[in-house]
This record gives C-alpha cells, sequence and structure tokens, in this order.
C-alpha cells in the first residue's frame, strides 16, 4: 500500500474516542511506520465520541475523495429509550425529564417511524459540530449561549425495529449524508409524546464498508508492521544519508 500517494482505510471507532483523535492516532502510527514527519489523513464523516463503528479514513492524495466519500449510504443501529430526555439527546447528559410510556405500543412506534421515511427536514442538535458565525453550535451551548439551528434537508431511506422490549427500542436506520440520529431519537419521541433519548449508536456500514471488515484501532500496528514497504516509503528511505 501507498500511504503517501494515498489509501482509504476503514476503522472501527472505539468508544468515547472523538473522530478527530482516531484521524491523529492513524497519523501519527502512519507517520512513524514511513519515517515521514507528516502525512495528510482526513476522515469521511463524524461520528459522535459515544458511537462507534465505520468510520472512512483517507491518505495522501486520497484525501480529495472525502467529499464523494460522504453523500455515500450510511447504516446505523440505535438503541432508544423511550420516556426519558436529555439535553444531547444521548448519554453525554444526565435525564432532565421523564414521561410515562404505558400508552405505546410497537404497532405506534412503527407507524411513526414510517413518518420519517424519506425526503425530511430535521434541525440538528444544540450539541453538535454545526458552526454558528465560525463557532461550533456544542462549544456555545456548554458556555450557555442560547442556539438555535435551522433545520436542514436529509434523506431517510428506512427505519426497521430490530428488538422491542420497553422502554428500550433498538433501530436500524438506512440514511444519507447529515443525518443527525441523535436528533432522530428526539423526533421520535416527541412523535410518540413521550420523549426518547439514545442510549447506544453503532455505524454498521458506510457504502458497500460493513463494520465486520473494519480495522480495529488496537491491532493496526500489528497490521503495519506487515505489509511490505511501498514504493514511496522505500524511496524515502534511499534518500536518507547513510
Amino acid at each position: 500500500m501507498d500511504f503517501l500517494a494515498g489509501e482509504i482505510l476503514a476503522f472501527d471507532k472505539p468508544y468515547r474516542m472523538t473522530s478527530f483523535q482516531l484521524v491523529a492516532r492513524v497519523r501519527y502510527l502512519l507517520c512513524r511506520h514511513l519515517g515521514v514527519k507528516k502525512l495528510k489523513v482526513g476522515h469521511a464523516g463524524t461520528l459522535d465520541p459515544l458511537a462507534t463503528g465505520v468510520e472512512i479514513v483517507c491518505t495522501g492524495r486520497a484525501t480529495k475523495q472525502i467529499e464523494a466519500l460522504q453523500l455515500h449510504e450510511k447504516e446505523y443501529l440505535a438503541g432508544l429509550r423511550l420516556g426519558a430526555t436529555t439535553p444531547s439527546f444521548d448519554l453525554e447528559h444526565p435525564i432532565d425529564a421523564t414521561f410515562p410510556t404505558e400508552h405505546i405500543s410497537r404497532e405506534m412506534i412503527e407507524e411513526v417511524l414510517h413518518r420519517f421515511e424519506g425526503n425530511i427536514l430535521q434541525v440538528p442538535p444544540v450539541f453538535s459540530a454545526c458552526k454558528i458565525a465560525g463557532d461550533r453550535a456544542c462549544d456555545l451551548a456548554r458556555k450557555g449561549r442560547d442556539v438555535t439551528l435551522a433545520a436542514k434537508r436529509i434523506h431517510i431511506e428506512k427505519i426497521e425495529i430490530v428488538q422491542y422490549d420497553m422502554p428500550d427500542v433498538i433501530l436500524r436506520v438506512t440514511c444519507g449524508k447529515g443525518t443527525y440520529i441523535r436528533a432522530l431519537a428526539r423526533d421520535i419521541g416527541e412523535a410518540l409524546g413521550c420523549g426518547a433519548h439514545l442510549t447506544s449508536l453503532r455505524r454498521t456500514r458506510v457504502g458497500d464498508v460493513r463494520v465486520e471488515r473494519c480495522h480495529q484501532l488496537e491491532d493496526f500496528p500489528e497490521w503495519l508492521s506487515s505489509l511490505a514497504p511501498s514504493k514511496s516509503s522505500a524511496a524515502l528511505s534511499e534518500e536518507k544519508p547513510a
């Protein structure tokens, strides 16, 4: 593989690691492997720190493909807790309100889920990386500032129940670029009249890349050491003075 010329790698992002931290770690490991000080590395779609799963990482000239890769269809497994809300719509913040769920049935949930399939408008979470006049919305929210985000048009191909054990439900969501699953959990809870938040989120697919085929970050150094030197890295070694 030629990481300097450009490669596309897929990782199973660990829990509580940001996408930026994953890229930084991969860049460090690749630079050490190649014996270089700098290498262009980027990711094709942010995952929340509390989410795991497929994170596409591009190196070298392959970073020019990031915008196209972001357009690929994505699939998630999302755990929802009905009857309780949090400010961030996930477990980053504690529960701030609870509501009864006795009126909720599986049939009601399935009917509501169909409303969110197709082209819809979605307001991103306040605790997100969306920019407001150059500042991230989440940074402003954590400072106690009032944050208002405009709704964005997104596409959700399909939502289905994978596991039903009230008040917990696991959904499989197939969607396009820009979809916030935390916001989807919020909107489903509001539509059901009971509130909801995410308890887990795993991105299981990006395009044709499934999580089962992804690198585990802890195994990546060993995988790198098993590779034959690329032409670029070999050339760099020959250029080093004796």
